[in-house]
């Protein structure tokens, strides 16, 4: 078993580039096929709710939101097709491949449909300050029963990813569920680290995971610690110190709503991490 579709949302939001940057790595690494979506934005979409409109407006607003449509679809395709020599791929299928879909609606539905086929669901990082990308993610996560690779922006491009893993562990159904939808990027890695500051009493333990991992031909190194700080900032920094390129974890053990608001162990690591984390919920 192994990745052989990553899918990557694109929207003009200016993260597409490095978006694709790092499914170009994991497509290099995997030998796989990257398909970037870009969700077309449709006129409905655009109409006030609940609010009467003429039908002459209608009208204006759907000319309108075609062409901008258009032009944003050209000038994000020509980027795309130019970004992929740079990243080592070509247009097609099978292999380190990519193609262009379009997809009308809202970038949620997009996710939806698509992203549930997909491998890896690829994404950039929430941008606060932006109010951008915090949608995208939740879509990702909650609606397409995938991994998703959130990705931080960096000012360099990655030449590989998932070389190195760190995997945090608590035993929790979402750690289970984490490592048994990435057990192809754990067994492909060349380096395996299991971080744990501390367990589910109702679930396995880290050295559980271990013997596990070793039925799967994987010796993984175990670094078992006492947070100094929150767990989400611990692993990361864990992470970085052990020199693993990402982190894969699950994500929302509490809801969603709940983390965002009170904080979490994951709303900490989506707000502050600086490598790519794949997560699963």
């Amino acid at each position: 078993m192994t990745i052989g579709k990553i899918v990557i949302p694109i929207r003009g939001d200016g993260a597409g580039e490095n978006v694709l940057a790092h499914a170009a790595a994991l497509a290099r690494r995997f030998d796989a096929h990257v398909e970037a979506v870009h969700c077309r934005p449709r006129a409905k979409d655009l109409l006030p709710y609940g609010v009467p409109v003429p039908a002459f407006l209608k009208k204006q607003i759907a000319e309108s939101a075609t062409d901008l449509a258009d032009e944003e679809e050209k000038t994000l395709r020509a980027e795309f097709d130019a970004l992929l020599p740079q990243f080592g791929l070509t247009l097609g299928k099978g292999g380190s491949t990519a193609s262009w879909r379009e997809a009308a609606g809202k970038q949620i539905d997009v996710i939806r449909i698509h992203g549930r086929l997909a491998d890896v669901v690829v994404v950039a990082k929430p941008d606060r300050d932006r109010n951008l990308g915090a949608n995208t993610l939740r879509a990702a996560l909650f609606n397409t029963g995938r991994p998703v690779m959130m990705c931080p922006m960096r000012e360099d491009h990655p030449q590989t990813l998932c070389d190195h893993v760190s995997i945090a562990w608590n035993g929790s159904v979402e750690a289970s569920r984490a490592v048994a939808l990435t057990t192809h990027i754990i067994s492909a890695a060349s380096k395996v680290t299991v971080l744990t500051a501390g367990e589910d009493k109702s679930g396995a333990s880290a050295e559980d995971l271990l013997d596990y991992l070793e039925t799967r031909g994987v010796s993984a190194e175990l670094d078992r610690f006492i947070p100094e700080r929150s767990i989400g900032r611990s692993l990361l920094e864990r992470s970085a110190a052990a020199g693993a390129d990402t982190l894969i974890m699950g994500a929302y053990g509490d809801s969603h709503e709940k983390e965002t608001v009170f904080g979490g162990n994951t709303q900490t690591v989506v707000d502050t991490a600086q490598m790519p984390v794949i997560m699963v919920h």
